[in-house]
């Protein structure tokens, strides 16, 4: 008994830090000193902050194209070897877009989802527009957290073309489990991109949203030219028509942080995914509507 009060009361003081550290600090502002520390191209300086990282964290680096990183940066949106990603090749089959964790999944029901068990937010709160909140109104989401060491780019999960995407600046708040559970709205506060991903000769339109987080605050989509970050002040609705292959990188951003993704109604998430579960990229993730 004291030993499981002990492991209790560490693990609450462990993430009472954990928050304190990562969430009550000047968000923006350190992120924005992270963006440019991490550009520094200096090999001595590189190799130890990359040191520094491998002690906090499991880095995976084993799948890394090329492992001569000029800064922390590259470190950062480093690029896969060829074939370490197999992608499900079954055309009725959605693919994860990334590496990650699964955090959440489920129907939208009325126009809610959850960031964390007993912690929702609506599409209303994440979307604003009445005909977006629509779009997915009844259909099904996943939340796929990506961890600072895993890969950071993300890849189309289905062949496919972006029409529209939606800017939205806004804070930085760490989205680990322990402030999911504690900042309500969280996903709704914080700067992120939607991406209307349509699909199937435009049958179906997905939503990618990558969510940006503390020190990361920095989201790439290909064929887009400016960076998404704290210092775009460009239009917030960029037309486009960009064109991706299924498994094809779409972009990336800088440390780790969350995508969501939303699907209409008929989409299910497949039966062998739990909370908690680690994905990679290229695997079944969700099967499109049966005929």
């Amino acid at each position: 008994m004291m030993k499981n009060r002990f492991f209790s009361e560490k693990m609450f003081n462990s993430e009472d830090l954990n928050f304190l550290l990562t969430n009550r600090i000047p968000r923006i502002a350190f992120t924005h000193l992270m963006g440019r520390v991490s550009q520094i191209k200096n090999p001595l300086f590189t190799k130890l902050a990359i040191w520094v990282w491998k002690r906090f964290t499991q880095l995976e680096l084993e799948d890394t194209q090329n492992s001569g990183f000029q800064s922390v940066h590259d470190c950062f949106i480093r690029a896969l070897k060829p074939g370490t990603r197999p992608i499900d090749p079954s055309t009725e089959v959605i693919t994860s877009p990334c590496d990650g964790i699964i955090g959440e999944f489920g129907a939208i029901v009325d126009g809610q989802l959850f960031q964390a068990k007993g912690y929702g937010y609506t599409l209303k709160d994440l979307l604003g527009e009445e005909e977006l909140n629509n779009r997915w109104q009844n259909g099904t989401y996943v939340t796929i957290r990506i961890t600072s060491a895993m890969y950071h780019r993300f890849h189309a999960p289905y062949a496919g073309e972006v029409q529209k995407i939606r800017y939205f600046s806004g804070d930085t708040w760490n989205v680990n489990p322990i402030a999911l559970k504690r900042v309500e709205k969280l996903f709704c506060k914080n700067e992120r991109a939607l991406l209307q991903y349509d699909i199937c000769n435009g049958d179906y339109t997905l939503a990618l949203i990558p969510v940006a987080a503390v020190l990361v605050a920095s989201i790439k989509v290909h064929g887009i030219e400016p960076v998404l970050s704290l210092n775009y002040k460009g239009p917030i609705e960029l037309a486009c028509q960009l064109d991706f292959e299924k498994g094809q990188e779409m972009g990336w951003f800088q440390h780790g942080s969350t995508i969501l993704m939303f699907a209409p109604p008929g989409f299910e998430v497949l039966g062998n995914w739990s909370v908690g579960d680690r994905v990679r990229m290229g695997q079944g993730l969700m099967s499109l509507p049966k005929d």
